[in-house]
């Protein structure tokens, strides 16, 4: 495959030799592109209340309006069951980057400056450096959020880019790109209509527009090559980093207009659907404004897919439309929107178009945060690229058929909650605490809850979601010991091979029967 790349890079450098750079002269590996906005719950998706989708799902969808994404689903393999098994926004990227579980990635924790502990692994081959390796030119636009947050303003030397303690936003600075030649990035930042992103050459820009449609810009820009940002005769690699719809969801600084028109005049029956929300929660009324981020969101996607088509580029361009974690808004009784083994915030969007190679459908492959990175090199090509090592596995074979007997589809995907280590005495988190571990199947979800003193259990959480989608009915375990059983083997198998702090603490040994 690297020789291949190097020929058809080869014979475009003739031909910009003399003069001919345009994108027509790019060879014909696949470019990719990977939009993945934060908190974007899969339910989120208006095509799942569409025949050919709705009969593959077992929840009702989203009262949502998604033009673009109904259009594309139909264009796509799109999974019904992708799960972030970690959900949070720092440790999904940390594997998405990496192709490995939040222990090896380097982050365990959503990353702030409090947190040493959770950075990305500088050492590690990350998705970038695989594509820029097999010649591809790659660019990350939007938010990043898996650094430590360190005084290292370009701007301004010795400090922070923000006030405040603990710091959440990061300036990456080069030697931390790992491979992303074309840099428009930031740490972390929810503020939507104000955002801000440093260049490639460390300079800052505060362009005062939603973010998602000024990223979707910059994409086009840069598909464009408008100042002359990427070598034409190279496929690209991009990774779009959209914050929305991830809080703040609360007015009209957090959307658009337009978007929130849709849904302002409906009353909370008509959008919060699903029977596992409570539309008394304090935030029930903030559903019109998630739901119009959901909206806006899709409307900058589609922005990307017009430029693409206009540009010629549609065809030979892999595109990915997935997200960090989910959100339970107001379901299960909780307001916190992630980091928890609930469906609606482990269940994620995974939609993949490959025109004329990919055959539109749905699947119901349990695809997890660290498979994202294989199964895309796999997709492009590239398995050679894949490094070796990850706790990730490379589907692609299944993307491409459905059947393939070169890989064994998952039987279950691991559900993991972290949290703070002890503090310090300069206040720093060096360490964390492995508060839940647990897993999802077909039919059920299970997870186990420690006490942080005597790692005894203390809590559990185990549902039939074949019988109960909604997950109302919390099932005792001892009531339940050949379900409880079988769900520990394949947790303690899976906990094994990832070599997880439960199975190296040899934590619940007498629930879970590590090999």
């Amino acid at each position: 495959m690297k020789n291949k790349l190097s020929l058809l890079i080869g014979a475009c450098s003739a031909l910009a030799a003399t003069g001919c750079t345009s994108p027509a002269a790019a060879p014909e590996h696949p470019n990719v592109i990977y939009v993945f906005p934060d908190q974007f719950r899969n339910a989120a998706m208006g095509f799942w209340a569409e025949d050919g989708f709705r009969e593959h799902v077992d929840f009702q969808a989203d009262p949502v309006h998604t033009p673009r994404l109904n259009r594309f689903a139909h264009e796509s393999v799109v999974l019904s069951s992708a799960q972030s098994n970690c959900p949070l926004s720092s440790p999904h990227r940390g594997s998405l980057l990496t192709g490995m579980y939040p222990n090896r990635s380097g982050v365990p924790l959503n990353c702030n400056s409090d947190r040493p502990v959770s950075s990305l692994r500088e050492d590690a081959v990350c998705i970038g450096d695989a594509f820029a390796q097999a010649g591809y030119d790659c660019a990350y636009i939007g938010k990043l959020h898996v650094d430590y947050p360190t005084p290292n303003d370009p701007e301004h030397p010795g400090h922070y880019v923000a006030e405040g303690q603990p710091v959440w936003d990061a300036y990456t600075p080069p030697e931390r790109r790992h491979g992303f030649n074309y840099w428009y990035s930031y740490g972390t930042f929810d503020v939507h209509k104000n955002p801000h992103y440093w260049d490639t050459d460390g300079h800052r820009h505060d362009p005062k527009e939603w973010s998602p449609l000024h990223e979707a810009q910059r994409t086009i820009a840069y598909l464009k090559n408008e100042g002359n940002v990427r070598d034409p005769r190279k496929p690209f690699f991009i990774m779009v980093g959209m914050n929305p719809p991830h809080s703040p969801y609360r007015s009209l600084d957090d959307c658009m207009e337009e978007d929130y028109n849709l849904y302002k005049d409906q009353p909370l029956e008509a959008l919060l659907v699903r029977p596992n929300a409570d539309r008394e929660r304090e935030k029930a009324a903030s559903v019109r404004y998630y739901f119009a981020s959901v909206t806006g969101v899709d409307r900058a996607f589609g922005q990307i897919l017009d430029a693409l088509d206009e540009l010629g580029l549609a065809k030979n361009t892999i595109v990915v439309f997935a997200s960090d974690h989910g959100e339970t808004m107001c379901s299960q009784a909780t307001d916190d929107p992630k980091n928890s083994p609930y469906t609606e915030s482990m269940n994620v969007p995974f939609l993949v178009r490959y025109p004329e190679v990919l055959r539109p459908r749905v699947d119901d492959l349990l695809l997890s945060s660290p498979d994202i990175m294989p199964t895309l090199l796999g997709l492009a090509g590239l398995d050679a690229e894949i490094p070796q090592g990850l706790h990730g596995i490379n589907y692609a074979p299944l993307f491409f058929d459905g059947k393939s007997q070169r890989v064994e589809r998952p039987d279950g995907a691991l559900y993991l909650q972290n949290m703070n280590g002890e503090k310090e005495a300069d206040g720093k988190i060096r360490t964390y605490f492995p508060g839940a571990r647990g897993i999802k199947t077909r039919d059920y979800t299970l997870a186990l809850y420690i006490d942080r003193k005597t790692r005894r259990l203390k809590k559990s959480l185990l549902f039939h979601d074949a019988a109960d989608p909604y997950q109302l009915e919390n099932l005792p375990l001892e009531e339940h010991p050949e379900t409880v059983k079988d769900l520990c083997a394949r947790m303690g198998r899976l906990l094994k091979e990832i070599d997880d702090p439960w199975y190296t603490e040899n934590i619940l040994p007498e629930l879970i029967p590590y090999p």
